[in-house]
């Protein structure tokens, strides 16, 4: 076997692995439809948001937008009560991975269907945090807090360790074409361009809080992973990049640090060479 094909075989398995973790058993079957599957999509091969989620910058942008959105105590009451991502992180995992692929790559007639059940599920989630605060998952506020916290961590994911970042017009189009999604999950009026998402981001700031729910999240997300200790070194790298993306104000009320020396060398670098390392395993076979 020539030294190109060994490089080529460990970089399959490598990128198999990192598929089946995070889409599951259904993972080649569902990208099959998603991908394959005749039929007009929401959005075109050349929009801003495909370019996005289809860049190893979501793994960066996912765990970034996971500690942002824990900060909003009724949000975070939600997933803690429901969501079941202590029990079973990587189930929710491939759910959110499934969504994200169908509404963004996915046929139309899929891509609405995936968001009516999302839809139907939040319907029956509800409840009040130990504060004494009532939560709705299909509350309007709460949806629009969740879509701001990801639509912005994904796009700072990008900016910093995407393949072919954006300039500013199509950091607009991304909001724009991502605020799609959201107002079909019930967001009313979303942000659709990147100054309205950065103010919206600050009009969210006096909500926030710290609360023993998000302080947990933290900790499970960055110190407790259910990764085989194989993989530590690489999430440690992926989640190193996504508190280095946080904003500052939102360290403190989850307990991060906040080292700039360090963010700015080790962990930029480290970032940069792990979502380099996921993008080359995971390019489709030549």
């Amino acid at each position: 076997m020539s030294d190109l094909a060994l490089v080529e075989g460990v970089r399959l398995r490598v990128g198999a692995a990192l598929f089946a973790r995070v889409a599951g058993e259904r993972g080649p079957a569902q990208r099959d439809r998603i991908h394959h599957r005749p039929g007009p999509r929401w959005f075109t091969p050349d929009s801003a948001i495909q370019r996005v989620h289809g860049d190893a910058s979501m793994f960066v942008g996912g765990l970034r937008a996971l500690l942002l959105q824990s900060l909003h105590p009724g949000a975070m009451a939600a997933v803690a009560a429901h969501s079941g991502y202590l029990g079973d992180p990587w189930g929710r995992l491939e759910r959110t991975s499934t969504f994200l692929a169908m509404t963004t790559f996915g046929a139309a007639d899929d891509a609405a269907a995936v968001v009516a059940h999302v839809r139907s599920v939040h319907e029956r989630i509800s409840g009040v945090t130990p504060e004494g605060l009532e939560y709705a998952a299909s509350d309007p506020h709460l949806l629009r807090w969740v879509h701001v916290a990801e639509a912005d961590s994904f796009l700072a994911a990008h900016q910093r360790y995407g393949d072919k970042p954006l300039d500013r017009a199509g950091c607009d189009r991304y909001v724009a074409e991502v605020a799609v999604v959201g107002e079909a999950l019930g967001v009313i009026d979303p942000p659709r361009t990147l100054a309205e998402l950065t103010a919206e981001l600050e009009a969210y700031r006096p909500e926030l809080a710290e609360t023993p729910a998000a302080r947990e999240a933290a900790r499970f997300i960055l110190l407790r992973p259910p990764v085989p200790w194989v993989a530590l070194p690489p999430y440690t790298a992926l989640t190193g990049a996504a508190v280095g993306l946080l904003p500052r104000w939102a360290r403190k009320p989850l307990g991060l640090p906040y080292f700039p020396p360090v963010e700015e060398t080790v962990v930029r670098a480290s970032g940069h060479a792990i979502t380099s390392i996921i993008r080359w395993a995971m390019a489709p076979a030549a």
